[in-house]
């Protein structure tokens, strides 16, 4: 089966009409469509602030990397569609190859129910009985759909089981027995315990073991030596128990691989028998932060780098002190869980004014920034950190044509479902 999605669905958001829903839409644009936008573009200007934009030539940069990468390499790839939660990116990613896509729960699942995708892994163990019941109900009306989700105890399978058996499903859910690390996330920590759970699933009528399941990203948060030490350590453990699994499929599927080891997860374990499958989802958007630093493609990976498609952008409205200005944008507009922003340049000004300045803080509205050479009325462009808490605060984000430009154009717009 080939990975699709509902272009149709996803086409008719060009129809959405813009309004005061949306905080990224000035009043100016009200009453347009973001078809009309694609079709006359808007100067960046023309919006306010606070903003969040997108640059649609990194996108497709990532996207294309990406997706060359993963090709020489041997495995496939279901993005993390938690990411963006944006089903026109979404397309773009299964056209240019991407096996399926990843979420995390029940209304991602749903979000993408709607847009028609095809083949879904969930990144997480559905235990939900309304939420398995909704499944098996869809699973059945849709036959050709593909759907694999997580489990990782035997009290897990139960509850599973139990739910479809009262909802009456008709087709066996795929599962994946998922595997853990000393510290980590979710995942069974005993091998011996991860044999009992593929036990379990086995002898569950609605169920079906289909895969081992894993997320390295949880045991180390740099690229050390010692952190990638504990990450090739664990990618090894889910390679060996993979080899001893008896599953009920005849191409399992192995799957590990955020964004900040997936060169390791296709080392370890391609090769192995069935199909390989990387969960990256913060590639595509990329980061001036936390990824920036420990992307493989960061540390010679692949034969190009990233680039961060995402800029937020925000307007000096007070200069209280003399090393101190305050922006419009804060804690409910950017990012900083991974990371503060990081001041890149003054509309019009260039460069020069935030050489060495900083951001030292974020309130829900307001971000500080300090040494730099700005006036009340200025408009700084902002460097982000971690894309995956930086979408999510906007449900519809213009995307421009450059964001280096000097007068850069909105010639897009993409809807979220956060």
């Amino acid at each position: 089966m080939v990975a699709s999605i509902d272009a149709a669905a996803v086409d008719a958001l060009g129809a959405e009409r813009l309004d005061w829903r949306f905080k990224a839409v000035p009043a100016s644009a009200h009453g347009r469509t973001v078809d009309d936008v694609r079709a006359a573009p808007i100067p960046l200007n023309h919006f306010g602030t606070p903003l969040l934009t997108l640059d649609v030539g990194a996108l497709d940069h990532n996207i294309d990397a990406m997706a060359r990468w993963t090709d020489a390499a041997g495995v496939a790839l279901a993005p993390h569609g938690k990411t963006t939660m944006a089903p026109e990116l979404w397309r773009r990613q299964l056209d240019a190859g991407a096996w399926g896509i990843t979420l995390a729960n029940l209304p991602q699942l749903r979000v993408a129910r709607a847009f028609g995708v095809r083949r879904v892994l969930l990144a997480n163990a559905l235990l939900d009985p309304a939420g398995l019941a909704w499944l098996a109900e869809r699973l059945a009306d849709d036959p050709e759909s593909a759907f694999l989700s997580w489990v990782d105890s035997v009290r897990s399978v139960e509850l599973m089981d139990e739910a479809l058996r009262a909802a009456r499903a008709q087709r066996p859910i795929e599962v994946c027995v998922e595997i853990g690390g000393p510290h980590g996330r979710t995942g069974v920590r005993d091998d011996g315990d991860a044999r009992a759970v593929a036990d379990a699933v086995r002898k569950a009528p609605t169920l079906r073991l289909a895969g081992l399941a894993g997320y390295e990203g949880a045991l180390a948060h740099d690229a050390s030596d010692e952190g990638r030490a504990a990450v090739d350590a664990y990618l090894r453990r889910m390679a060996n128990l993979h080899r001893g699994l008896d599953y009920e499929t005849d191409e399992p599927v192995v799957t590990a691989g955020g964004s900040a080891y997936f060169d390791q997860v296709a080392d370890v374990l391609g090769g192995l028998d069935g199909q390989v499958v990387l969960r990256s989802g913060a590639y595509i958007v990329h980061d001036d932060g936390f990824y920036r630093g420990i992307s493989p493609f960061a540390r010679g990976t692949g034969d190009g780098t990233l680039r961060s498609a995402m800029h937020g952008w925000a307007r000096v409205v007070s200069r209280p002190e003399p090393a101190l200005a305050l922006l419009d944008a804060g804690k409910r507009d950017l990012p900083f869980d991974e990371g503060l922003p990081e001041p890149q340049l003054v509309r019009g000004k260039g460069t020069d004014p935030v050489k060495g300045a900083r951001v030292t803080a974020l309130n829900d509205q307001h971000a500080f920034l300090r040494n730099a050479d700005v006036e009340v009325g200025d408009v700084v462009r902002l460097g982000l950190s971690h894309p995956c808490t930086a979408l999510d605060k906007w449900t519809l984000i213009p995307v421009v044509d450059d964001a280096d430009a000097a007068e850069p154009t909105v010639v897009d717009l993409v809807r979220t479902w956060f």
